[in-house]
Protein backbone atom coordinates (compact mmCIF):
# COMPACT_ATOMS: atom_id res chain seq x y z
CA UNK A 1 0.00 0.00 0.00
CA UNK A 2 0.82 3.57 -0.31
CA UNK A 3 2.00 5.56 3.06
CA UNK A 4 3.73 8.89 3.61
CA UNK A 5 7.02 7.72 5.81
CA UNK A 6 9.68 9.64 7.18
CA UNK A 7 13.16 7.94 7.91
CA UNK A 8 14.26 10.85 10.75
CA UNK A 9 13.09 13.56 13.07
CA UNK A 10 12.94 16.71 10.69
CA UNK A 11 13.47 14.84 7.35
CA UNK A 12 10.86 15.30 4.81
CA UNK A 13 7.99 12.81 4.26
CA UNK A 14 7.69 11.13 1.37
CA UNK A 15 4.88 8.65 0.09
CA UNK A 16 6.64 5.03 -0.96
CA UNK A 17 5.32 1.33 -1.17
CA UNK A 18 5.15 -0.08 2.33
CA UNK A 19 3.10 -3.46 3.99
CA UNK A 20 -0.29 -3.10 4.59
CA UNK A 21 -1.05 -3.90 8.52
CA UNK A 22 -1.58 -7.23 9.55
CA UNK A 23 -5.48 -6.75 11.30
CA UNK A 24 -5.02 -7.28 14.72
CA UNK A 25 -7.00 -9.32 17.13
CA UNK A 26 -9.90 -7.50 18.79
CA UNK A 27 -9.72 -5.26 16.04
CA UNK A 28 -9.97 -3.70 12.19
CA UNK A 29 -8.14 -2.75 9.81
CA UNK A 30 -9.92 0.86 8.04
CA UNK A 31 -9.20 1.86 4.37
CA UNK A 32 -8.90 5.43 5.04
CA UNK A 33 -10.87 8.24 3.50
CA UNK A 34 -9.33 10.96 4.44
CA UNK A 35 -7.13 12.01 7.11
CA UNK A 36 -6.19 15.57 9.02
CA UNK A 37 -3.02 17.39 9.17
CA UNK A 38 -2.11 17.81 13.00
CA UNK A 39 0.10 20.25 14.44
CA UNK A 40 0.41 16.99 16.90
CA UNK A 41 1.58 14.80 14.16
CA UNK A 42 4.46 17.68 13.85
CA UNK A 43 5.45 17.85 16.89
CA UNK A 44 6.20 14.01 16.53
CA UNK A 45 7.79 14.58 13.32
CA UNK A 46 10.40 17.04 15.08
CA UNK A 47 10.99 14.95 17.50
CA UNK A 48 9.57 16.49 20.24
CA UNK A 49 7.03 13.51 20.90
CA UNK A 50 9.08 10.45 20.18
CA UNK A 51 8.18 7.95 17.73
CA UNK A 52 9.82 4.63 16.34
CA UNK A 53 11.60 5.12 12.81
CA UNK A 54 10.49 4.97 10.27
CA UNK A 55 6.93 6.43 11.23
CA UNK A 56 3.92 6.90 8.97
CA UNK A 57 2.40 9.66 10.98
CA UNK A 58 -1.13 10.81 10.96
CA UNK A 59 -4.28 10.11 13.84
CA UNK A 60 -7.17 11.96 12.58
CA UNK A 61 -8.84 9.62 10.34
CA UNK A 62 -11.82 8.58 8.96
CA UNK A 63 -12.81 5.12 6.57
CA UNK A 64 -14.52 1.91 5.76
CA UNK A 65 -13.93 -1.51 7.87
CA UNK A 66 -12.09 -3.56 5.32
CA UNK A 67 -11.45 -6.45 7.38
CA UNK A 68 -12.25 -7.37 11.04
CA UNK A 69 -10.81 -9.32 13.95
CA UNK A 70 -11.65 -12.27 15.51
CA UNK A 71 -13.61 -11.39 19.15
CA UNK A 72 -15.32 -7.68 17.27
CA UNK A 73 -18.79 -8.04 17.75
CA UNK A 74 -20.30 -4.68 16.94
CA UNK A 75 -18.39 -4.32 13.67
CA UNK A 76 -18.33 -5.22 10.20
CA UNK A 77 -16.18 -4.75 6.51
CA UNK A 78 -18.56 -2.10 5.30
CA UNK A 79 -18.98 0.12 8.45
CA UNK A 80 -17.98 4.04 7.84
CA UNK A 81 -16.08 4.90 10.82
CA UNK A 82 -13.99 7.17 12.47
CA UNK A 83 -12.09 6.96 15.69
CA UNK A 84 -10.53 8.97 18.50
CA UNK A 85 -6.84 10.03 18.60
CA UNK A 86 -6.28 7.94 21.70
CA UNK A 87 -7.37 4.05 21.70
CA UNK A 88 -7.88 2.72 24.81
CA UNK A 89 -6.87 -1.06 26.16
CA UNK A 90 -10.99 -1.68 26.28
CA UNK A 91 -9.90 -3.87 30.04
CA UNK A 92 -8.69 -1.59 32.43
CA UNK A 93 -10.87 -0.16 34.67
CA UNK A 94 -10.45 3.13 33.16
CA UNK A 95 -11.95 1.82 29.58
CA UNK A 96 -14.95 0.14 31.16
CA UNK A 97 -15.84 3.32 33.01
CA UNK A 98 -15.91 4.99 29.71
CA UNK A 99 -12.45 6.79 30.00
CA UNK A 100 -10.80 5.41 27.39
CA UNK A 101 -8.51 8.77 26.65
CA UNK A 102 -6.74 8.78 29.55
CA UNK A 103 -6.27 4.73 29.27
CA UNK A 104 -2.46 3.56 30.84
CA UNK A 105 -2.19 0.76 27.90
CA UNK A 106 -3.53 3.32 24.92
CA UNK A 107 -2.40 3.07 22.05
CA UNK A 108 -2.49 6.08 19.61
CA UNK A 109 -2.45 5.69 15.71
CA UNK A 110 0.27 7.75 14.07
CA UNK A 111 2.66 7.48 17.42
CA UNK A 112 2.56 4.55 18.89
CA UNK A 113 2.29 3.20 15.46
CA UNK A 114 2.56 3.95 11.89
CA UNK A 115 -0.75 5.98 11.59
CA UNK A 116 -3.42 7.22 9.08
CA UNK A 117 -1.26 8.97 6.37
CA UNK A 118 -1.72 6.00 4.36
CA UNK A 119 -3.99 3.66 2.30
CA UNK A 120 -4.84 1.35 5.68
CA UNK A 121 -4.49 1.72 9.44
CA UNK A 122 -4.86 -0.58 11.99
CA UNK A 123 -7.27 -0.04 15.27
CA UNK A 124 -7.02 -2.33 18.17
CA UNK A 125 -10.18 -2.62 20.57
CA UNK A 126 -12.44 -1.77 17.60
CA UNK A 127 -15.50 -2.56 20.19
CA UNK A 128 -14.03 0.22 22.44
CA UNK A 129 -12.95 2.54 19.93
CA UNK A 130 -14.60 3.08 17.07
CA UNK A 131 -17.22 5.60 16.06
CA UNK A 132 -19.63 4.98 13.76
CA UNK A 133 -20.90 7.68 11.14
CA UNK A 134 -23.58 8.89 10.62
CA UNK A 135 -24.18 8.72 6.65
CA UNK A 136 -24.97 12.53 6.59
CA UNK A 137 -21.24 13.03 7.84
CA UNK A 138 -18.48 12.73 4.92
CA UNK A 139 -15.38 11.50 5.46
CA UNK A 140 -13.70 14.94 4.77
CA UNK A 141 -15.68 16.47 7.85
CA UNK A 142 -15.33 13.51 9.84
CA UNK A 143 -11.11 13.93 9.71
CA UNK A 144 -11.60 17.24 10.57
CA UNK A 145 -13.23 16.24 14.25
CA UNK A 146 -10.16 14.00 14.63
CA UNK A 147 -8.30 15.60 17.67
CA UNK A 148 -8.73 18.98 17.29
CA UNK A 149 -12.67 19.35 17.05
CA UNK A 150 -13.32 16.72 19.45
CA UNK A 151 -10.58 17.61 21.70
CA UNK A 152 -12.55 21.26 22.07
CA UNK A 153 -15.62 20.02 22.17
CA UNK A 154 -15.10 17.96 25.06
CA UNK A 155 -12.72 20.53 27.16
CA UNK A 156 -15.40 23.06 27.18
CA UNK A 157 -18.50 20.69 27.54
CA UNK A 158 -16.60 18.52 30.18
CA UNK A 159 -14.09 20.12 31.77
CA UNK A 160 -15.26 23.97 31.25
CA UNK A 161 -18.53 23.42 31.49
CA UNK A 162 -19.48 26.40 29.72
CA UNK A 163 -22.46 28.05 30.00
CA UNK A 164 -24.89 29.84 27.56
CA UNK A 165 -23.97 33.61 28.07
CA UNK A 166 -20.68 32.77 30.40
CA UNK A 167 -17.27 34.62 28.63
CA UNK A 168 -15.05 32.00 27.15
CA UNK A 169 -11.32 32.88 25.87
CA UNK A 170 -9.77 31.35 23.58
CA UNK A 171 -5.83 31.49 22.90
CA UNK A 172 -4.22 30.43 20.01
CA UNK A 173 -7.01 30.45 16.55
CA UNK A 174 -5.35 26.94 14.92
CA UNK A 175 -7.57 24.53 14.56
CA UNK A 176 -8.31 23.17 18.12
CA UNK A 177 -9.00 27.46 18.97
CA UNK A 178 -10.99 28.16 15.61
CA UNK A 179 -12.89 24.85 16.82
CA UNK A 180 -13.56 25.98 20.09
CA UNK A 181 -15.17 29.33 18.85
CA UNK A 182 -17.54 27.71 16.59
CA UNK A 183 -18.52 25.65 19.73
CA UNK A 184 -18.36 28.22 22.15
CA UNK A 185 -20.92 30.02 19.25
CA UNK A 186 -22.74 27.49 19.77
CA UNK A 187 -23.26 26.45 23.18
CA UNK A 188 -24.33 30.61 23.53
CA UNK A 189 -20.82 31.90 24.93
CA UNK A 190 -19.43 35.37 24.14
CA UNK A 191 -16.34 34.49 22.86
CA UNK A 192 -12.65 36.47 22.96
CA UNK A 193 -10.25 34.92 20.71
CA UNK A 194 -6.74 35.65 21.20
CA UNK A 195 -3.55 35.15 18.64
CA UNK A 196 -0.71 36.99 17.38
CA UNK A 197 -2.05 35.67 13.69
CA UNK A 198 -4.30 38.54 12.01
CA UNK A 199 -5.93 36.17 9.63
CA UNK A 200 -6.50 33.92 12.50
CA UNK A 201 -8.60 36.15 13.91
CA UNK A 202 -10.25 37.47 11.77
CA UNK A 203 -11.46 34.06 10.99
CA UNK A 204 -12.55 33.47 14.58
CA UNK A 205 -14.72 36.98 14.29
CA UNK A 206 -16.25 35.13 11.29
CA UNK A 207 -16.93 32.24 13.14
CA UNK A 208 -18.48 34.39 15.96
CA UNK A 209 -16.11 35.67 18.17
CA UNK A 210 -17.39 39.09 19.89
CA UNK A 211 -13.70 39.98 20.64
CA UNK A 212 -10.45 39.86 19.35
CA UNK A 213 -7.10 40.58 20.57
CA UNK A 214 -3.81 40.75 18.77
CA UNK A 215 -1.39 38.79 21.63
CA UNK A 216 1.70 40.08 19.19
CA UNK A 217 0.72 43.78 19.78
CA UNK A 218 -0.53 43.83 23.40
CA UNK A 219 2.38 42.92 26.75
CA UNK A 220 -0.52 41.89 28.29
CA UNK A 221 -3.45 40.19 26.68
CA UNK A 222 -4.85 38.91 29.84
CA UNK A 223 -5.28 42.08 31.59
CA UNK A 224 -6.78 43.19 28.22
CA UNK A 225 -9.39 39.73 28.10
CA UNK A 226 -10.32 41.20 31.88
CA UNK A 227 -11.28 44.11 31.13
CA UNK A 228 -13.20 43.50 28.44
CA UNK A 229 -15.30 40.99 30.12
CA UNK A 230 -15.30 42.67 33.53
CA UNK A 231 -13.40 40.95 35.52
CA UNK A 232 -12.62 37.70 33.20
CA UNK A 233 -13.38 34.76 31.11
CA UNK A 234 -15.43 31.92 32.91
CA UNK A 235 -13.54 29.66 30.94
CA UNK A 236 -10.64 30.28 29.53
CA UNK A 237 -8.69 27.41 27.01
CA UNK A 238 -5.24 27.14 25.75
CA UNK A 239 -5.57 26.68 22.46
CA UNK A 240 -1.93 26.87 21.60
CA UNK A 241 0.49 25.01 23.71
CA UNK A 242 3.14 27.37 24.87
CA UNK A 243 4.23 28.50 28.45
CA UNK A 244 3.11 32.05 27.62
CA UNK A 245 -0.20 30.96 26.01
CA UNK A 246 -0.67 28.54 29.01
CA UNK A 247 -0.19 31.57 31.65
CA UNK A 248 -1.79 34.27 30.19
CA UNK A 249 -4.80 31.15 30.41
CA UNK A 250 -5.14 31.17 33.79
CA UNK A 251 -4.43 35.19 33.83
CA UNK A 252 -7.17 35.61 31.67
CA UNK A 253 -9.91 33.77 34.27
CA UNK A 254 -12.17 35.39 36.90
CA UNK A 255 -12.29 34.25 39.91
CA UNK A 256 -13.28 30.45 40.45
CA UNK A 257 -13.26 30.42 36.39
CA UNK A 258 -12.21 27.22 34.87
CA UNK A 259 -8.77 26.69 32.69
CA UNK A 260 -8.42 24.05 30.17
CA UNK A 261 -4.76 23.08 28.66
CA UNK A 262 -6.01 21.14 25.67
CA UNK A 263 -2.52 22.46 23.54
CA UNK A 264 0.48 20.12 23.57
CA UNK A 265 3.18 21.20 26.55
CA UNK A 266 6.28 18.85 25.73
CA UNK A 267 9.71 19.26 26.60
CA UNK A 268 11.14 22.22 27.69
CA UNK A 269 8.27 23.82 27.73
CA UNK A 270 6.21 20.95 29.57
CA UNK A 271 6.45 22.93 33.10
CA UNK A 272 5.33 26.42 32.45
CA UNK A 273 5.13 28.99 34.84
CA UNK A 274 1.63 28.74 35.75
CA UNK A 275 0.13 31.38 38.63
CA UNK A 276 -0.34 29.18 41.05
CA UNK A 277 -0.95 31.85 43.72
CA UNK A 278 -3.80 32.95 41.61
CA UNK A 279 -5.33 29.74 41.42
CA UNK A 280 -5.28 28.96 44.93
CA UNK A 281 -6.82 32.62 46.08
CA UNK A 282 -9.19 33.11 43.57
CA UNK A 283 -10.24 29.38 43.55
CA UNK A 284 -9.48 28.57 39.62
CA UNK A 285 -9.93 25.22 38.58
CA UNK A 286 -7.12 24.28 35.91
CA UNK A 287 -8.02 20.63 33.69
CA UNK A 288 -5.72 19.19 30.95
CA UNK A 289 -7.92 17.44 28.08
CA UNK A 290 -6.39 14.41 26.37
CA UNK A 291 -9.46 14.17 23.41
CA UNK A 292 -12.58 12.32 23.99
CA UNK A 293 -13.13 8.78 24.27
CA UNK A 294 -15.84 6.96 21.63
CA UNK A 295 -18.92 7.23 24.00
CA UNK A 296 -18.76 10.73 23.74
CA UNK A 297 -18.93 11.27 20.04
CA UNK A 298 -22.64 10.95 20.02
CA UNK A 299 -23.82 14.06 21.33
CA UNK A 300 -21.27 16.02 19.26
CA UNK A 301 -22.03 14.42 16.03
CA UNK A 302 -25.92 15.34 16.78
CA UNK A 303 -24.99 18.68 16.92
CA UNK A 304 -23.42 18.23 13.70
CA UNK A 305 -26.53 16.45 11.97
CA UNK A 306 -28.91 19.28 12.88
CA UNK A 307 -26.29 22.26 11.89
CA UNK A 308 -25.72 23.92 15.52
CA UNK A 309 -22.08 22.43 14.75
CA UNK A 310 -20.34 23.17 11.08
CA UNK A 311 -16.79 21.77 11.50
CA UNK A 312 -16.43 21.84 7.65
CA UNK A 313 -16.03 25.16 7.58
CA UNK A 314 -13.39 25.02 9.35
CA UNK A 315 -11.56 22.92 6.39
CA UNK A 316 -9.09 25.37 4.72
CA UNK A 317 -7.47 22.73 2.40
CA UNK A 318 -7.98 19.17 0.59
CA UNK A 319 -4.91 17.78 -0.25
CA UNK A 320 -3.75 14.70 -2.00
CA UNK A 321 -1.45 11.92 -0.06
CA UNK A 322 1.67 12.96 -2.20
CA UNK A 323 1.39 16.43 -0.63
CA UNK A 324 0.52 14.91 2.89
CA UNK A 325 4.39 15.39 4.04
CA UNK A 326 4.89 18.88 2.63
CA UNK A 327 1.79 20.24 4.65
CA UNK A 328 2.90 18.70 7.94
CA UNK A 329 6.60 19.56 6.94
CA UNK A 330 5.32 23.92 7.21
CA UNK A 331 2.74 23.46 9.96
CA UNK A 332 5.18 25.61 11.88
CA UNK A 333 4.97 28.73 9.15
CA UNK A 334 1.75 31.30 8.94
CA UNK A 335 -0.38 30.04 6.22
CA UNK A 336 -3.81 28.61 5.89
CA UNK A 337 -5.88 29.16 8.93
CA UNK A 338 -8.30 27.02 8.29
CA UNK A 339 -7.68 22.68 8.80
CA UNK A 340 -5.51 20.70 6.05
CA UNK A 341 -7.35 17.43 5.46
CA UNK A 342 -5.89 14.57 3.17
CA UNK A 343 -8.31 12.80 1.31
CA UNK A 344 -6.40 9.32 0.28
Amino acid sequence: MKAVVYDDYGRMPVVREVPPPACPDGGVVVAVKATGVCRSDWHAWKGHDPVALPHTPGHELAGVVSSVGSGVRNWVVGDRVTVPFVCGCGRCSWCLAGEAQVCPDQAQPGFTGPGSFAELVAIDGADTNLVRLPESVDFVTAASLGCRFATAFRALTTHGRLGSGEWLAVHGCGGVGLSAVMIGVALGARVIAIDVNLAALERASSLGAVGIVDAGADDDAAALVREVTGGGAHVSIDAFGSPATAVASVRSLRRRGRHVQAGLLLGAASTPPLPMDLVIAQELEVYGSHGMPARDYPAMLRLIEEGSLRPAALVGRVIGLDEAGAALATMDRPGSTGMTVVRV
